[in-house]
């Protein structure tokens, strides 16, 4: 039988040497938290503080705009065609060029029609001779026929033949106007202020009245109409705006960046789109810079109406849950609350908000993926004026 009592040194070797590595782990635990409680920059870090992007709510009036697409239409739009036939003797004007109303554009042969003309003045001034001299056959007639010595049918007649003779002067004095219409015809000027497009017919040509094509297209530049279309549950919105006075709109380019032009609504289509759910409206501008162009496609922002006096913040501090709307509120110790929110009207970048922000509450606008309610968060930049 082995005895156990050899094995006592070793159990009190090891049951010391355990006692010593625990002694050392407290002590170094007790030294790294001792550095650590007395190192800022080290508390710092171990609170993980966010950086993030701010701006202030304010109170502020805020256009409320609808927007759609539409495309530039000429305010009118001529085609210039002639009314008689005949060689085209001349071009007036220049293919681009900017006419006024009455200016001369275009010159058919005027002859054939000049001398239908003068044989209808000729053709008039015969039977007004002739209606001269049956009136003196009345007269003689009538005095003959008191003595007896004419019989009244002859004086009948005569008075017939002169009331005959001036109702072919009335024909004559109507060719006479048809004539002259027809000659001014061979003179083509613009009937309205525009620019001229691409010439269709040369000089030299014969051009007829049944011609299709035209001579040229003049469109009215200045003002110009657009056409645009919204959806068809804006209409009451429109209609309280159009009730209220002109409506403004803002032309603005195809990616909706820059703005062309102002103008006013001018007409609101009489149906509905229903294949499209869409209804059309018409707007007018100015466009003294020339800055729409017929076929242009552009953006149509309506203004609405104006919200008076509402509490706003930018849109990009908005966020929204499987509760709503909510956004991370900066609380006075640096922290962030997640604040339910009731959002009215959202657009061009600001968000009224109708309840739960109050006009100088700080808002994070960039940085919320890595936020939760209490964490500890440095502003990386403000945004105090949005």
């Amino acid at each position: 039988m082995v005895s156990d009592k050899p094995r006592a040194p070793h159990l009190r070797s090891s049951l010391f040497a355990g006692i010593v590595i625990v002694v050392v782990a407290i002590g170094g635990y007790a030294g790294w938290h001792y550095r650590w409680s007395h190192n800022p920059t080290a508390m710092t870090l171990a609170a993980a503080v966010v950086p993030v992007a701010i701006a202030t709510a304010q109170q502020r009036d805020v256009p409320i705009y609808l927007t759609g697409l539409g495309t530039v239409k000429a305010f009118n739009t001529v085609t210039i065609r002639t009314q008689v036939d005949g060689q085209l003797v001349r071009v007036a004007f220049i293919e681009g060029q900017e006419v006024k109303t009455g200016d001369l554009l275009a010159q058919i042969d005027p002859r054939t029609h000049q001398a239908a003309l003068d044989q209808a003045i000729a053709r008039k001034v015969q039977d007004e001779a002739n209606l001269a001299n049956a009136k003196l056959n009345l007269q003689r007639y009538s005095a003959l026929a008191l003595e007896d010595f004419a019989t009244q049918q002859q004086l009948d007649t005569q008075r017939a033949l002169v009331a005959q003779i001036e109702a072919q002067i009335q024909i004559d004095q109507a060719a006479i106007v048809a004539a002259q219409t027809q000659l001014g015809y061979t003179t083509i000027t613009s009937p309205l202020d525009g620019r001229t497009g691409i010439r269709l017919v040369d000089q030299g040509n014969i051009v007829h009245s049944t011609d299709t094509n035209g001579l040229a297209v003049i469109t009215q530049l200045r003002p110009i109409s657009v056409v645009f279309t919204l959806p068809e549950g804006r209409l009451t919105t429109i209609q309280s705006a159009m009730a209220s006075g002109p409506v403004r709109l803002f032309a603005m380019n195809r990616d909706g960046d820059r703005p062309l032009a102002e103008g006013i609504l001018a007409v609101l289509d009489n149906e509905i789109d229903q294949a499209t759910g869409t209804l059309r409206f018409k707007g007018t501008f100015p466009n003294d810079d020339g800055a729409l162009w017929p076929g242009l496609f552009v953006r149509i922002r309506l203004l609405a109406h104006t919200e008076r006096n509402v509490v706003t913040m930018p849109s990009t501090a908005l966020q929204h849950g499987p509760g709503g709307y909510y956004a991370y509120i900066i609380k006075p110790d640096d922290t962030v609350e997640m604040r339910p929110l009731k959002v009215g009207h959202i657009g061009d970048g600001l968000s009224i908000i109708e309840a739960g922000i109050a006009v100088g509450d700080e808002v994070v606008t960039a940085g919320q993926s890595r936020l939760e309610p209490g964490t500890r968060v440095e502003t990386a930049s403000a945004n105090a004026s949005r």
